[in-house]
């Protein structure tokens, strides 16, 4: 095992060992039944030609269902990196050539980009007509655990696809032709002609398999385990715990002092710079409070973390002292956010929030997975 593989695992078992984990009592990871939705996905896995696994950027590999890789692996597929605009450029990089050097295809997109869903789907076509000839008809299927954006993605599709055929959105959805072995037609977007591809529809959700408890709080930190299974509060520790440890806050110190002198340039600029803003019937410019509320919430976040790492002298590689640095940055925080509750009650709405910045990408692209070794496999 390598360097950076040790460090991993020392990281993971620190952060998976800490007692705020274990303090929130017994994660029910698997709330639900699924088994009716995982025999549906499993039945059309094996009637398709080509299989667009969706992931989370920012778990690459914690957003993999490892219960659909056995089945995966016999299939040409492309893993689709979903929410790229939220996860680090240079780690994702690392991570689509990482993916590269197990043979496995890997493309990052915005689901919510239309240009970005239709280099997908050339790919895709491209793969398929390079690899099929004699076929007419070919079976897209589009998987992936819950919140990697796998509805977004469909949707683009269904939108790409309805402008490319407009016939099919009559019926909002193509039928492909009753299949062999098959009782009954299943529902599509036509995406090509010559051969016919069609992307599926996706039955049901598949609960992700959950092999440690770290993997369960990436999960959960990226949005796909509900909140309410692990706990805002558990989960914002967590993330605070792998930011601390990555010296994150201590990153933002530069952009934190440049914000500072921004605001004081704008501060001694007057708010009316033309005489035809004081014309009646123009609507008064914002002020510079409300124009920057949310930077203003971020800047504070990230100053109060930022300044209670630099004045932490303990050792982030002991329980005791990551978690009273934890305790710290919860009541800095309940300042930034200027949150009025007596502590017990505070904790979870400084969650919520400090989750909020995290999964809209205010507080800046992560990945939460690490890269691993070259030895180790990520399929």
């Amino acid at each position: 095992m390598g360097a950076n593989a040790k460090r991993i695992v020392k990281k993971a078992s620190l952060i998976g060992e800490m007692g705020f984990i274990k303090g929130g009592g017994n994660i029910n990871w698997f709330p639900g039944h699924m088994a009716v939705a995982t025999r549906a996905i499993r039945d059309r896995l094996k009637l398709s030609d080509f299989v667009i696994e969706v992931r989370d950027a920012r778990i690459p590999l914690s957003s993999a269902n490892a219960d659909l890789q056995p089945m995966l692996a016999g299939k040409r597929r492309v893993i689709a990196l979903n929410k790229k605009d939220l996860a680090n450029t240079n780690i994702m990089n690392k991570w689509t050539r990482c993916f590269e050097s197990c043979k496995q295809d890997c493309l990052t997109i915005n689901a919510h980009s239309k240009g970005s869903v239709q280099k997908l789907l050339d790919f895709v076509e491209y793969k398929l007509k390079e690899a099929i000839s004699r076929e007419p008809t070919l079976l897209v299927m589009v998987v992936g655990v819950p919140n990697v954006g796998k509805s977004a993605l469909i949707n683009s599709i269904h939108q790409i696809a309805s402008a490319r055929f407009p016939a099919q959105d009559r019926k909002k959805r193509a039928t492909v032709g009753a299949l062999p072995g098959v009782t009954q037609d299943i529902a599509g977007f036509k995406i090509a002609h010559q051969p016919s591809i069609y992307v599926l529809d996706t039955p049901g959700v598949l609960v992700p398999s959950i092999p440690d408890i770290e993997t369960g709080l990436k999960l959960a930190a990226a949005g796909s385990v509900k909140d309410s299974v692990v706990g805002e509060e558990r989960i914002a520790q967590y993330l605070l715990a792998v930011l601390n440890t990555r010296s994150t806050p201590l990153h933002w110190r530069r952009s934190l002092d440049r914000e500072t002198e921004r605001r004081h340039e704008l501060e001694d600029k007057p708010d009316y710079n033309n005489l035809k803003d004081l014309l009646p019937n123009r609507k008064r410019p914002p002020s510079t409070s409300a124009v920057h509320y949310i930077e203003d919430i971020v800047t504070q976040v990230q100053r109060a973390l930022c300044e209670t790492l630099t004045e932490f002298d303990g050792n982030l590689e002991d329980e005791g002292d990551l978690g009273g640095l934890l305790d710290l940055q919860f009541e800095a925080l309940q300042k930034a956010l200027k949150i009025p509750h007596k502590a017990s009650e505070a904790r979870t709405i400084i969650s919520k929030r400090f989750l909020t910045l995290f999964r809209t990408g205010r507080l800046g692209p992560f990945i939460l997975d690490d890269v691993p070794d070259d030895d180790v496999s990520v399929l």
